[in-house]
């Protein structure tokens, strides 16, 4: 399967970002393995779905960043979708370490997590609306109970700040992935740029996370490449120019991202909702589109797996879950996240797996990512100043 990036463990994936940074900054315990010029503050900037391709695909849309793509790409984690990414980012560790081990996967309750809501469906299979919160049944501290990054620099001394949009306040996957710090609501640019720059000029030592959604949402409405999404990279690339012009001696600007994004053709499109073969001996069925955890029925799993490979065929890669962990694919994976996992994972290299009944919105996106393609595993590390 030559079509697999699998994720680097060699010190070049999104998780060493903050280690790098901080390591850049002289905190101590903290090493890095990205190349940081050494600096007094740092601000680490997420662009949501911009994967390095996309970026070299449109690099006249994006001259700025562009000039910036002077060194090899980090791999995002696996898989490669954003709760799992940002947790990576914040924590330091693989998925199978802090967890958050997809879009949706399985909770105690024998529903699916939706992290980015932190709900849970109330019964197996129910429809989008049938959700209730899982934040006191299963508090985002005991999902994902590692120190993040963020606090062990606020206890080296550091003074952390994560710029991100009001909403994400207290939200379950703010307090499993973003613990640590002060956070500073942003609702656009201006006021992320402000909050961006008033940390590069801080005294220090500071550290300052910002993330932008506008690419990944256009991507996944009109498909990346298209018009709408190449006029907000154009935006993206004038605001990191921006903030760039505008940064102090001594501080390090870095420009990251969680995940690629592909295309999707529709007519590449396999139902779940509308192939029995698909929901036979399965009790749940989670993750998204491009790669799917699939929880078999007790003694029905090696059928499960059969019935996924023929219909699958050469679109995918379709392997047990113990499979995907001995691949690596999901680093260290601890004796709690494993079960998390799905016994049978469905890992797309084209196309992907839709449920038209139960997930009508994800379901009619045009842009999506998850698996393991260079296209989605791969993104950039853009880096100015110091």
């Amino acid at each position: 399967m030559d079509w697999i990036v699998a994720p680097d463990p060699s010190g070049r994936a999104l998780r060493d970002v903050l280690p790098s940074m901080l390591s850049a900054m002289g905190v101590e315990d903290f090493t890095d393995t990205i190349g940081i010029p050494p600096c007094r503050n740092a601000l680490v900037l997420l662009v949501d779905g911009l994967g390095h391709e996309l970026l070299r695909e449109h690099a006249a849309d994006a001259p700025f960043l562009s000039s910036l793509q002077t060194t090899p790409p980090l791999t995002a984690g696996f898989p490669t979708t954003t709760v799992t990414s940002i947790t990576s980012l914040a924590t330091g560790r693989c998925a199978g370490e802090h967890g958050l081990v997809g879009y949706t996967f399985a909770e105690p309750g024998g529903g699916l997590l939706h992290p980015l809501s932190w709900t849970a469906r109330s019964a197996p299979g129910g429809a989008d609306d049938e959700r209730s919160s899982l934040i006191e049944k299963w508090p985002p501290e005991q999902v994902q109970p590692h120190t993040t990054v963020l606090e062990r620099a606020v206890a080296a001394g550091v003074d952390v700040r994560t710029a991100v949009p009001p909403h994400f306040e207290g939200t379950g996957l703010t307090r499993a992935s973003l613990r640590g710090g002060r956070f500073r609501g942003v609702r656009e640019l201006g006021d992320l740029a402000a909050e961006l720059l008033a940390a590069a000029e801080s005294p220090g030592p500071t550290l300052c996370y910002g993330y932008h959604g506008g690419v990944d949402l256009l991507g996944h409405v009109h498909g990346p490449g298209s018009v709408p999404w190449r006029m907000q990279l154009r935006q993206v690339d004038a605001f990191v120019r921006m903030i760039a012009e505008a940064l102090p001696p001594g501080a390090v600007l870095g420009v990251v991202a969680d995940h690629g994004m592909v295309d999707l053709d529709p007519a590449e499109a396999i139902d779940a909702d509308s192939d029995p073969a698909l929901s036979e001996g399965v009790r749940l069925l989670g993750g998204e589109v491009r790669v799917r955890h699939v929880y078999a029925r007790a003694g029905a799993r090696g059928d499960v797996l059969a019935a996924w490979r023929d219909t699958v065929g050469p679109a995918g890669a379709v392997m047990t879950g113990e499979q995907a962990m001995d691949e690596g694919y999901f680093g260290p994976v601890s004796a709690e996240v494993a079960p998390r996992i799905g016994d049978v994972l469905a890992i797309m290299r084209t196309g992907g797996v839709i449920r038209s009944a139960v997930e009508p919105g994800e379901s009619a996106l045009r842009g999506h990512h998850g698996s393991l393609t260079a296209a989605e595993q791969l993104v950039p590390v853009l880096v100015t100043g110091g």
